[in-house]
């Protein structure tokens, strides 16, 4: 029943119905998506190798944490602030001495993480969030100071991909859009209407090695040659569909998935300048950087590995780091069951000189 609002009470809302024994729809998981309140739930669809709705998983906690050495008194950066997960671990090793500053440029999770990070009582003595992107991290430093530590996670957050609304993922209809902030730029709809379709060709198979590329640009531009919109995500995953029907019945299936995932990968990139911020965060990275500080950063494809690991070699070269990481850090067998989203991770890390 609801309450009189006239009586100065609020408005009872009836939470979202969904049809069979259990939702299916972003907006119906009411129970994950809150987590504080239901931890019964959050941890049964955790234990079946899921990602919550409306969270993330933070991946590599251990192993960030065994080589960043955080100590009480030092001062940190987490680059891509996220869920907060990272975070709130590095913020239990300052011990409530030092202080961390959180970066990101995504204006809808940064209030959610923000409140959730104040509430367990990361106040503004220890913890800075300050919606920035990290291509600008020399900024950051002049007004902050250098860093002991930082860490850069690349990936997208799991609320951000699991949200049709934000138009990242192929597997739910939403708008085509893919900006981690949809305040600026635009969207993967009216990209695709600014390029041509060998830019577009191009743009597949530098950013996500999408081995048929020619093949879906010609469909995609064929398309839009004809006056046929594609605005959502169910859109452009329908011509990939289509596209990759002379693929045999046996392989269609996962070809079409994994195609799916590269494209959206690849627009993703482009939409957000990815790369070039990457570079941009690499070039600066070391100047902020106290001596002896140590940085962690987490890839998740091979075109951001290859990107992190040239500028680690080349600068160690010019005695700008101390040490490098030789070879990848994985995430266990084990975290990788847990977490499906952890497959791909590869970790690199330097130490400043």
């Amino acid at each position: 029943m609801e309450n009189n609002q006239n009586n100065g009470q609020p408005v009872h809302k009836r939470r979202v119905r969904y049809s069979g024994t259990h939702p299916k729809k972003f907006e119906e998981k009411y129970k994950e998506l809150n987590p504080e309140k239901y931890a019964d739930t959050i941890e049964k669809v955790i234990s079946k190798g899921s990602t919550p709705a409306g969270m993330h998983i933070s991946i590599m906690v251990k192993e960030i944490l065994d080589f960043l050495e955080i100590k009480p008194g030092q001062h940190g950066l987490d680059a891509t602030l996220g869920y907060g997960g990272h975070t709130e671990q590095m913020l239990k090793c300052l011990n409530g001495e030092g202080h961390i500053y959180g970066l990101d440029v995504d204006p809808i999770e940064i209030v959610k993480t923000e409140s959730r990070l104040r509430k367990l009582g990361y106040d503004e003595s220890i913890l800075t969030v300050c919606p920035v992107n990290f291509a600008d991290i020399d900024k950051v430093s002049e007004k902050y100071g250098k860093f002991d530590f930082v860490l850069a996670d690349l990936g997208v957050s799991s609320m951000q991909i699991d949200n049709p609304e934000r138009g990242f993922s192929y597997k739910a209809d939403g708008p085509l859009d893919l900006r981690l902030n949809p305040n600026k730029g635009v969207s993967a709809a009216e990209r695709l209407k600014e390029i041509t379709k060998d830019e577009f060709e191009g743009m597949l198979v530098e950013n996500s090695d999408e081995p048929y590329a020619a093949e879906i640009a010609r469909a995609v531009f064929s398309k839009m040659k004809k006056g046929g919109r594609i605005e959502t995500t169910s859109d452009l995953r329908q011509i990939i569909e289509d596209t990759l029907e002379f693929v045999p019945k046996a392989e269609r299936k996962e070809a079409v998935k994994k195609s799916c995932m590269r494209v959206f990968q690849a627009l993703r990139i482009d939409v957000n300048s990815e790369f070039e911020v990457l570079e941009q965060f690499m070039e600066k990275l070391p100047y902020v950087m106290n001596s002896g500080g140590r940085i962690a950063v987490l890839t998740f494809h091979s075109g951001e590995d290859r990107l992190v690991k040239k500028a680690f070699k080349r600068m160690k070269k010019e005695g700008l780091y101390l040490d490098i990481s030789e070879d990848v850090i994985r995430p266990s067998a084990e975290e990788c069951r847990r977490n499906g989203r952890a497959r791909s991770t590869k970790m690199r890390w330097a130490i400043k000189a």
